[in-house]
């Protein structure tokens, strides 16, 4: 046989014995031939963030017959190094998933601590050989939730209550308010911090003072429907309050406030990632560039406050009979507006972008030129509000206080845009 041809076979046993490395690599841990994962909640399941995850574990562990899953709910900052290590050492599980941007350092940890296992992080941006990041992101939707709100306010004052300003939460404000811009250019929306992932008594407090502000559409970033709750209560009174469910199904709670909201498939997520892991694509050695950033386009979220729903239909004549001008749409209704935009939003080419310049901050500062969109990077590192926002945006070390004051999380911002 010629060199050429023993050359040419040596590199495929060679690709043959690589490939059979990072697949016995990526299955050595499991037993009965099943891998064994872990997810980790902020909150509680009930609603919300939280309640989507669980609705996708659910999903991908009667999907999967190779799967076992388990699961922590409502688990704070400072329980979280204890709850991966009893993943990790008394569960025995070989992936672990850490659902929150306040988990991001934790999980970080302990991929130097457990260098065999394999982590990913939802909503943070540090990875490591073993660390993956993954995200759904949502802010395509709260800007049609914007256009819809900016419609319905007939007092131009719309209101946010917020969890807290990571990156992440300032950044789908901006886009809401970048829609309600479109469509009610005099309207602005005040924003109310809870500096909590989870509390229904600040949430409601803060949804009270929004309305007696004269606010009547209400959006927010907070892991319980209270907001919802709260425009129900008050349009049964008379006094009719716009609100938009956020993450799960909410209209169910608020038939006659609730408009649409934003919905996740976690589970496209977990089904792409846990596929890879069991068939050795991923591994504990090749994570480091690892980052989901799924749309529109890849499935993973959806308009509506219940699925399958994207306007609530007691609505859908109210914005039908609402005009707008567009530039390059021409004369449309507000329906039609938002219609389109979901389809341009859904194309694989992404059509329409809400980041797209020209736009300003507070201070009338250009932060996103005209014929330009926002970076991965900047929309990760978003840490300004755009001119129509009347709310303060808290800096790390007001938030820190506030933060130790009521006992709860940390967040903190992406240093990559200092």
């Amino acid at each position: 046989m010629s060199r050429k041809y023993l050359s040419l076979a040596g590199l495929v046993m060679a690709a043959i014995l690589i490939a059979s490395s990072i697949a016995g690599y990526a299955t050595s841990q499991m037993k009965d031939g099943k891998i064994k994962v872990a997810f980790i909640y902020v909150g509680p399941k009930d609603y919300g963030w939280s309640y989507m995850h669980e609705v996708a574990r659910r999903y991908i562990d009667e999907k999967f017959p190779w799967l076992e899953t388990v699961y922590a709910e409502d688990v704070s900052e400072a329980d979280i190094d204890h709850c991966i290590k009893r993943f990790i050492l008394e569960e025995e599980c070989d992936v672990v998933f850490t659902t929150s941007f306040a988990f991001m350092d934790a999980t970080i940890e302990a991929g130097k601590k457990y260098p065999d296992k394999i982590f990913f992080n939802c909503s943070g941006y540090k990875r490591a050989p073993n660390v993956g990041t993954y995200f759904a992101e949502l802010y395509q939707l709260y800007y049609l939730n914007g256009l819809m709100a900016g419609a319905l306010a007939k007092k131009s004052k719309v209101g946010y209550v917020a969890a807290y300003p990571t990156p992440e939460v300032v950044r789908h404000i901006n886009a809401f308010a970048l829609g309600v811009k479109k469509t009610n250019p005099r309207a602005t929306i005040d924003v109310r911090w809870l500096f909590a992932w989870y509390d229904p008594t600040k949430a409601r407090t803060a949804a009270k003072f929004l309305i007696e502000e004269g606010c009547d559409a209400i959006a927010f970033t907070e892991d319980s429907p209270t907001v919802v709750r709260v425009g129900q209560e008050y349009t049964e009174k008379g006094d009719l309050l716009y609100t938009f469910a956020n993450y799960s199904p909410m209209q169910k709670l608020g038939p006659d406030s609730c408009v649409s909201g934003q919905l996740v498939h976690w589970e496209v997520l977990y089904e792409d990632i846990l596929s890879k892991v069991y068939a050795g694509v991923y591994t504990s050695r090749n994570l480091v560039d690892v980052d989901y950033w799924w749309m529109l386009r890849e499935k993973a979220v959806e308009l509506g406050g219940e699925f399958g729903v994207p306007i609530n239909p007691e609505f859908k004549s109210i914005f039908r009979q609402q005009k707008i001008i567009d530039p390059l749409l021409g004369e449309i209704s507000v329906y039609d507006l938002v219609m389109k935009r979901v389809e341009q939003m859904s194309e694989v080419t992404v059509l329409f972008d809400p980041f797209a310049g020209p736009i300003k901050d507070q201070e009338g500062k250009l932060r996103i030129e005209p014929g330009r969109r926002a970076s991965h990077d900047e929309l990760w590192g978003m840490n300004w509000f755009v001119e129509n926002i009347v709310g303060k945006l808290p800096d790390r070390d007001e938030s820190y206080a506030m933060v130790v004051r009521s006992q709860n999380p940390v967040f903190e911002v992406d240093k990559r845009t200092e």
